[in-house]
């Protein structure tokens, strides 16, 4: 297991910069996550790490050694690509073993090692399959045998199951995090899906157009965004703006544009946040958090949208100036219906303050 340090990284291919002065630490045995829209960034900062870019400024560390100018080859790390890059015309132990005898390791030594991840990747019987007679989530699995079976310091994986359907992907997703926490190996994911985020990482490191946004743990992310970006990326949410009346020592007092006034904690605001009066914010509300029936901080509107799900209904409340999203669990009360008049109501902790 080893640390990975980026001081100062930038990236620009020709006057295009993709990266900006990027600092980041990844500590040993952590399951890292860069997760932003397409172009933000994440696949480049991925491939400077793995040595296939090398930072047009900046230092990029494995441990203490600086790695910014060394070939991938040199790196010890483990790769798993999106198309996954197998050999079809291999067998699966033949795909597992490529890197070993690269290596040129005893044909020994390689036996065992290849017997050994392919029991931990699930695919004991499978050795000799040819790579088109495997599903895609095997594919998936050889393709992440092959990446650990030379025993990385690092393993990266770039969106490895965006080619798989919703259910192999929520499956293949624990397989990687049960293998990963097996071994305990240093891994970086990079996706777009905050699902698959928030369901697989120790932190997540959330970019936009070469920028780092925030970096935490999934709670973190999802609970205290930074900004609006990140409170928009992460889940649904509702941001309204609003003008703040009043701060004491444990709570803010705003109104927003339609004259509703709501009491929030002064915990729940983001360091961005000037706190003068009248000053601008932005109210997040996650959909979970609203309640429905009168109480603090009511909300009322006519509903345009009903969605029963069992679990939950789903609701969506047109306001004068904004459209609120309301998950309200299900208690087997009657459902209303479009075009009913709600109360809805934000229980304090449920308000998350963010600035411009």
């Amino acid at each position: 297991m080893k640390s990975v340090r980026l001081e100062h990284v930038t990236k620009s291919f020709g006057k295009v910069e993709t990266i900006n002065d990027l600092n980041l630490m990844i500590q040993p045995g952590e399951f890292f996550t860069f997760l932003g829209p397409s172009g933000c960034g994440k696949t480049t900062t991925l491939r400077m790490i793995a040595g296939f870019y090398y930072p047009t400024t900046g230092k990029i560390y494995f441990d203490d050694a600086n790695v910014t100018g060394l070939q991938p080859n040199k790196r010890n790390i483990g790769m798993v690509f999106q198309n996954y890059a197998l050999f079809p015309h291999m067998t699966v132990d033949e795909n597992i073993a490529f890197g070993l005898k690269v290596r040129k390791m005893p044909t020994t030594v390689i036996r065992k090692k290849v017997d050994r991840i392919r029991e931990i990747v699930h695919l004991g019987p499978y050795g000799n399959r040819k790579i088109n007679e495997l599903s895609g989530g095997q594919q998936q699995r050889v393709a992440l045998a092959r990446a650990l079976v030379i025993e990385p310091d690092i393993l990266l994986l770039d969106e490895p199951l965006s080619n798989l359907d919703a259910k192999l992907r929520e499956e293949t997703r624990v397989e990687i995090k049960r293998i990963q926490s097996e071994l305990g190996v240093t891994t970086i994911y990079v996706t777009h899906d905050q699902t698959e985020a928030m369901a697989m990482s120790d932190r997540i490191m959330v970019m936009d157009r070469g920028h780092v946004q925030q970096v935490g743990t999934p709670q973190e992310i999802y609970n205290r965004p930074i900004n609006r970006f990140v409170s928009n990326f992460i889940g649904e949410t509702n941001l309204l703006e609003a003008t703040i009346d009043e701060v004491s020592s444990e709570d803010l007092i705003v109104t927003t544009c339609d004259g509703w006034t709501l009491r929030g904690k002064r915990e729940n605001i983001s360091p961005l946040i000037k706190l003068k009066i009248g000053e601008t914010v932005y109210v997040s509300i996650r959909p979970e958090s609203i309640q429905q029936g009168p109480g603090e901080n009511d909300l009322s509107g006519i509903i345009s949208f009903v969605e029963f799900t069992g679990l939950s209904v789903q609701y969506i409340v047109n306001m004068p100036s904004a459209t609120l999203k309301a998950m309200i669990l299900n208690d087997g009360s009657p459902l209303k219906q479009i075009g009913d008049e709600i109360v809805l109501n934000i229980p304090p902790e449920g308000l998350y303050f963010l600035g411009e």
